[in-house]
């Protein structure tokens, strides 16, 4: 496997390859399953069934501005991104009109704020329509964090919503006992 520029193409993958925000993976391999956990981010999974090529993505925020080659802030938009992923698969000897496009993600994490997942999944949603691309399945906006894993030759995915998190570690972690009061310090 080898990277290039937040690029990776995962020829001999025989394990799960995770998918972190402003890369991008794409491969042939029937054995790989790309992953990824995504709250407000969205990732495109995206195939061509008949070359047996596909990959994922995963972006921080809608659009963007259109950046030059090299910018390490271009990898955080979703338009950057988008592009990225098709032109890889393209050049992987994938065609346009035979992509099939699944988007996760999306969620609202926290109430009161501006809602970046909202936005981030109109311009996937958008980004899709207007390149006249086959939307097939997917899972956008809603309040919960995702997990996702994917097929890329396949074009299998499976998703695990991720529960409230401070309710998952109060779950799981019990909070320390207080400290008898002594007046005594302590230096770690």
């Amino acid at each position: 496997m080898s990277a290039v520029g937040g690029a990776r193409y995962a020829d001999l993958a025989k394990r799960p390859i995770h998918v972190v925000q402003g890369e991008h993976v794409v491969t042939d391999d029937p054995d790989a399953v790309l992953t990824t956990i995504l709250g407000s981010c969205v990732s495109a999974c995206m195939r061509d069934p008949v070359a047996g090529i596909g990959g994922m993505n995963h972006f921080l925020l809608p659009g963007g501005p259109k950046a030059e080659e090299g910018d390490p802030e271009s990898v955080r938009y979703g338009v950057h991104a988008m592009e990225l992923l098709v032109n890889a698969l393209l050049a992987r000897g994938a065609r346009r009109d035979r992509l099939e496009v699944k988007l996760f993600g999306g969620g609202r994490l926290v109430k009161g704020l501006t809602d970046v997942g909202a936005s981030n999944a109109k311009f996937a949603e958008e980004f899709v329509a207007r390149e006249k691309l086959k939307l097939v399945g997917g899972s956008l906006r809603g309040d919960s964090g995702r997990r996702i894993q994917y097929w890329p030759v396949s074009g299998r995915a499976r998703q695990v919503l991720l529960g409230d998190r401070a309710a998952f570690e109060a779950e799981t972690v019990a909070p320390p006992a207080p400290a008898p009061q002594t007046g005594a310090l302590e230096l770690f």
